[in-house]
C-alpha cells in the first residue's frame, strides 16, 4: 500500500496532487488564495514609505512564537513521509562552493532529477509522482552546464547574481550579470540587496535597486536575498521585506548561506507575516525561501509547519516556497529509508554530487 492511500488527509492530497509541480504561479493547479481572497502574482507597485515606516516588531513575542513551532505539530509515519517528500519538491538543490566544477554540477543535476533512490520510490509506491526538486541553484559560470544537464526534466535553473554574496559590485555590473544569466538559460535569479541601504534607511535607493534587478530579469522569476543575518534587527528584516516586495520581487529570501547567521525561525516568522500582510493589502502573492543552515529533515518539517500555519496550503507549493539547501536532501533520504526499512543507513549511502 502506498503512503498516500489515506487520500482524505490534506497533506497526503498535497503530495499526490503536486509533489513535482513546475515553477510558476499556482503550480500544480492550486489556486493562490488567502483567507478566501484570490491573489495575483506580485508586480511592482509604487513605494509606500508610510507602510515601511509604520513597521513594528515585538521581538520577544516573535521569539516566543517561533519557539513553539517545532513543538506544536507532530507528524508521524505516513504523514511524516508525505511532508518530507513535499520538502524535496520545494527544494532548491544548491552548490555554491569555491571549488565547484562542471562535473559536480552535472552530478547535482542528476540527483535533482532523481532525488530519492529508486528502491525507496518503489517501496513507497510513488513512481507516478515523478518526484524532482524545485530547482537547481548555481553560480553564473555553471548556468549553461546545469541547463544542458536538466534538459527535458522541467527543473528550472536558478542563478545567484548581482555580486553574490556581498552584493557590492557596481550596479551596472550587477544588472549585466543578471542579463547574462538569463541569456544563458536561467529561469530564476537570486539577487542580493545592498545591506547598507537598510542600515541607513535609504528605502528609495533599495526600492530602485531591486526594481532595476527585476527589470533585468525579464521573464525570469526573481528571489531577493535580504542577508538577514547582517541586518541586525527584526524590524530591519521586516522593512527590507516590504520594500523588496513593492519593488516587484517574486520571492523574498533570508540569506546567501555565507553569513554568520542564516535562516532562523524568528526571522522567517517576521518575513512570512510581512508576506501575509502584503497580500492582504495588495491582493498579490509573494513566495518565500529560507536558505542557509537548514540541514536536517526535522528542520524541514518545522519550516513547512510554519508556512502552513501562517499562510496556508498554497505556500506548500514550489511556486511559492523553496528551501535553499543541499545536505538536507541526504538526511531526508535517510529518514525515508528508515520509514521503509525500519533502519537508518549511513550518510555515505546518500551522496549528492
Amino acid at each position: 500500500m502506498g503512503i498516500f492511500s489515506k487520500s482524505e488527509d490534506l497533506l497526503a492530497k498535497a503530495e499526490a496532487s503536486a509533489a513535482a509541480a513546475p515553477s510558476g504561479h499556482g503550480a500544480g493547479g492550486t489556486a493562490v488564495t488567502l483567507h478566501g481572497r484570490d491573489l495575483t502574482p506580485n508586480r511592482r507597485r509604487k513605494l509606500e514609505l508610510d507602510w515601511v515606516e509604520e513597521v513594528r516588531v515585538n521581538t520577544s513575542a516573535v521569539e516566543r512564537r517561533a519557539a513553539t513551532i517545532p513543538t506544536r505539530r507532530s507528524v508521524k509515519k505516513d504523514w511524516q513521509a508525505a511532508w518530507l517528500l513535499r520538502a524535496i519538491a520545494c527544494m532548491d538543490l544548491t552548490t555554491l562552493s569555491g571549488d565547484d566544477s562542471a562535473e559536480r554540477v552535472k552530478r547535482l543535476c542528476a540527483k535533482a532529477r532523481r532525488p530519492v533512490q529508486d528502491h525507496l520510490v518503489k517501496a513507497m509506491g510513488i513512481e507516478e509522482l515523478h518526484l524532482t526538486v524545485g530547482a537547481v541553484c548555481v553560480y553564473h559560470a555553471f548556468v549553461e552546464t546545469a541547463v544542458k544537464a536538466l534538459d527535458g526534466s522541467g527543473i528550472p535553473v536558478a542563478a545567484v547574481s548581482t555580486g553574490f554574496p556581498a552584493g557590492l559590485s557596481p550596479l551596472e555590473t550587477r544588472v549585466e550579470e543578471i542579463k547574462r544569466s538569463v541569456a544563458a538559460g536561467a529561469s530564476e535569479i537570486d539577487i542580493v540587496i545592498t545591506r547598507a541601504h537598510v542600515f541607513n534607511g535609504e528605502w528609495n535607493a533599495l526600492y530602485d535597486e531591486v526594481a532595476a534587478f527585476k527589470e533585468a530579469c525579464g521573464p525570469a522569476h526573481m528571489k531577493a536575498i535580504l542577508g538577514t543575518g547582517d541586518l541586525l534587527t527584526l524590524r530591519n528584516v521586516a522593512r527590507a521585506s516590504w520594500v523588496a516586495m513593492m519593488a516587484g520581487a517574486d520571492f523574498i529570501k533570508t540569506s546567501t548561506g555565507k553569513e554568520a547567521v542564516n535562516a532562523t525561525l524568528p526571522v522567517s516568522l517576521v518575513m512570512v507575516r510581512a508576506i501575509r500582510e502584503y497580500a492582504e493589502r495588495t491582493g498579490m502573492s509573494v513566495g518565500y525561501k529560507p536558505a542557509g543552515g537548514i540541514k536536517t529533515a526535522k528542520q524541514s518539517l518545522d519550516w513547512l509547519a510554519l508556512m502552513k500555519d501562517e499562510l496556508g496550503r498554497p505556500w506548500l507549493e514550489p511556486s511559492l516556497f523553496r528551501f535553499g539547501a543541499s545536505s538536507m536532501l541526504g538526511d531526508i533520504e535517510r529518514q525515508l529509508e528508515h520509514f521503509v526499512t525500519g533502519r537508518y543507513s549511513a550518510t555515505s549511502r546518500h551522496p549528492l554530487a
